[in-house]
């Protein structure tokens, strides 16, 4: 297996991620990988530079989201692109029941790759091409989670997730260090119970996690971690 590229500039603790994994899981993410560098010729799908460190910044940094909810096995990731981090979560639950990631893209060419992927590793993943503003409404399947990855800031990610975290999901959004201007009055007031996680790949980056509060004796907003 391939895992071990980039090795020598990355976090241990994101080999960790990756050597826990089941043999078939890393079969599954094998293929993924070779078909994304295999489309990457014709498809812009991640950043050319980040290929040589593709098993740390995208796999191992899309697994952590999904371990951050470790009780939630149905999905749903907004602007999938090249499926970080929703497809990994999905081939991460790929043998478990009632496993079921839905990705939200409205790139056609990354939506081909993205069904290609399924096809090829039996991911429990629904793709739908289309706008965000487009497909949500209509998706009233019962969600446990909420994913996205250099999407958009935090307001607008609450936005599109804001009924799916009403009905009891939890919003997992990856971060980078400056995201704390994100965290306006209107966000933090009282709708929201947000904490952040640190990230097991990027020591500046982090994982910020929305739960709606449950009544007025709802915990307070804890920044800088669980």
């Amino acid at each position: 297996m391939s895992v071990a590229r980039g090795e020598h500039s990355s976090p241990r603790s994101a080999h960790v991620l990756l050597a826990d994994l089941p043999e078939e899981t890393l079969r599954r993410l094998e293929i993924y990988a070779n078909l994304l560098e295999k489309w990457q010729r014709a498809v812009n799908l991640v950043g050319t530079a980040s290929l040589d460190d593709l098993w740390v910044r995208h796999i191992a940094d899309s697994l952590q989201v999904a371990d951050a909810v470790p009780e939630a096995r149905r999905w749903l990731d907004l602007g999938s692109g090249a499926g970080f981090p929703g497809l990994v979560t999905a081939i991460k639950y790929a043998d478990e029941p009632g496993a079921l990631v839905h990705l939200v893209e409205a790139a056609r060419r990354k939506c081909a790759f993205l069904q290609n992927v399924i096809r090829e590793t039996s991911a429990p993943a629904i793709v739908h091409c289309g706008r965000l503003e487009k497909v949500l409404p209509g998706l009233d399947e019962k969600i446990d989670a909420v994913s996205a990855r250099a999407l958009a800031p935090l307001d607008a990610l609450l936005g599109y997730a804001e009924k799916f975290i009403e009905n009891g999901a939890v919003g997992v959004f990856s971060k980078g260090k400056l995201f704390g201007p994100e965290l306006t009055d209107s966000l933090t007031a009282g709708k929201y119970l947000i904490t952040t996680m640190a990230s097991q790949t990027c020591p500046t980056a982090r994982l910020v996690l929305v739960r709606r509060r449950e009544g007025d004796g709802a915990g307070r907003q804890a920044l800088g971690g669980n």
